[in-house]
């Protein structure tokens, strides 16, 4: 008896909640994985295991880059399944396990409380299995406002039963920064058509500004709350920055070459919805891999960026980004400390938002390069390889930020280079997050040496 609870205890010990966190995405990869490579979820030739991994790994971490064919290579059963796996990975695995045990009355322990609070909460709360409980039933409600006026807006090119299994799918797809499409041109079919067009950019950002800030805006325009904290003010702000500065650059960029011969209001919107979509979303309105090498630059930074914390989209995030140019500033100006809304950030999170942005630039240089080594470039010309690195670069982002953009270069990549995007895809949905929080709970026993300077810069 006292060896099996020593043995329990030694588990309870390695198995701490990042691992469980991690252990959890993984085990409904492989799972979805499993379900996409049994015959009957493709339309024609069974799927490769390699093919039903990426696959199950890019809608788990509602990353959206697909090597098939959603709506011709997998049959009406495989893709129940993708619609089920991002829509779980998109809210969590802890999310919904939180949930399950509240309404069955089991407690969860205190670390397990605080791995929650990290991801969904800027501060501890006591009141936080109640917050996930309306987090799903405000997901439930917005997927479900969205699928009902993408249903209407269907039933003009569809049968009823078609149009509303369209208009369910896109609009989860939609809501959990997925980006995955029953239309093998994604979304370019409707590229002037403004109630699609302003359905999905309403669910990606709601779905990407965090449920905390979806529940302080709505307490705030209610009455309910008398000011926004600062996390939802720099979530807002910056969202709003990047939206019209996307959308301006994009207007730019391409007036002469994808927005050629398009009319004016059409152009805004196509601008406005390619300024939104790279911020983890993944559905385009144009051909990506014909737009200008400054508009790429531009749909790079935007998915690194990605949304923001506590919500289902990847990136560093919108506030890392935020902190980041704030910590550049003050240096300028000669202070230590980094302040905003005369609140000042306490060095904790500089410095866990430092490691995320160095973390996130290690692993896109480390897989891109992986991608150039297991290529099949190396008999092309200089300026076939210089394309060819924009395209592996375009694609690891893609995969950081759980995008789903690609140059088109994804069906055609061997398999060394899909399990190098699967392991980047894993990355971006929990790692960052969960590194941080890992590196902040096994810390507190370091320990101090005596200082010695360095030169730097």
């Amino acid at each position: 008896m006292q060896v099996s609870l020593k043995i329990k205890r030694a588990v309870s010990r390695r198995m701490t909640p990042p691992r469980i966190f991690i252990l959890g995405f993984a085990f409904l990869i492989f799972a979805g994985a499993l379900l996409l490579w049994l015959p009957g979820s493709a339309a024609g030739a069974r799927l490769s295991f390699v093919d039903a991994l990426f696959s199950s790994a890019s809608a788990v971490c509602v990353t959206g880059l697909a090597v098939v064919d959603i709506s011709r290579d997998l049959s009406f059963l495989g893709q129940l399944v993708t619609l089920f796996l991002f829509q779980i990975g998109g809210l969590g695995i802890i999310t919904f396990s939180v949930v399950i045990f509240g309404l069955l009355g089991r407690g969860i322990s205190f670390r397990e409380r605080e791995m929650i609070q990290s991801a969904f909460l800027y501060a501890p709360r006591r009141d936080f299995i109640p917050i996930l409980k309306k987090v799903l039933k405000f997901t439930l409600i917005a997927e479900s406002a969205g699928a009902a006026v993408l249903f209407i807006r269907f039933l003009f090119d569809f049968s009823p039963v078609t149009a509303f299994y369209h208009a369910v799918y896109h609009a989860v797809s939609a809501f959990n920064n997925c980006g995955y499409s029953l239309f093998s041109d994604s979304l370019v079919r409707y590229q002037g058509d403004w109630i699609v067009n302003f359905t999905v950019m309403a669910l990606i950002i709601t779905g990407g500004i965090g449920f905390m800030v979806q529940q302080e805006a709505a307490m705030y325009f209610r009455g309910e709350l008398k000011r926004l904290s600062l996390h939802t003010k720099l979530v807002l702000l910056t969202t709003a920055a990047l939206i019209v500065g996307g959308a301006f650059l994009f207007y730019l960029f391409e007036s002469n070459n994808a927005l050629n011969g398009v009319s004016g209001p059409v152009a805004i919107l196509v601008s406005l919805f390619q300024s939104i979509t790279p911020r983890t979303a993944g559905f385009n309105t144009v051909a990506i891999d014909r737009l200008t090498n400054e508009t790429i630059l531009l749909m790079i930074i935007l998915m690194f960026i990605g949304a923001s914390p506590g919500s289902t989209g990847g990136g560093i995030k919108t506030t890392s980004f935020t902190l980041m140019m704030l910590l550049i500033w003050n240096r300028m100006k000669g202070k230590f400390n980094v302040s905003v809304y005369n609140r000042r950030i306490p060095r904790e999170i500089m410095g866990r938002t430092i490691s995320i942005v160095f973390a996130a630039f290690l692993s896109i240089g480390l897989i891109t390069s992986v991608l150039l080594f297991f290529g099949d470039g190396n008999a092309l010309p200089p300026e076939a390889k210089r394309h060819l690195f924009i395209e592996y670069i375009f694609e690891t982002v893609s995969a950081f930020g759980t995008v789903g953009l690609s140059m088109g270069i994804t069906p055609g990549m061997n398999e060394i280079q899909k399990v190098a995007i699967i392991i980047m895809m894993f990355a971006g949905r929990v790692g960052p997050l969960t590194l941080a929080f890992s590196w902040y709970a096994e810390g507190k026993n370091e320990i101090r040496y005596a200082e010695e300077s360095v030169m730097v810069g």
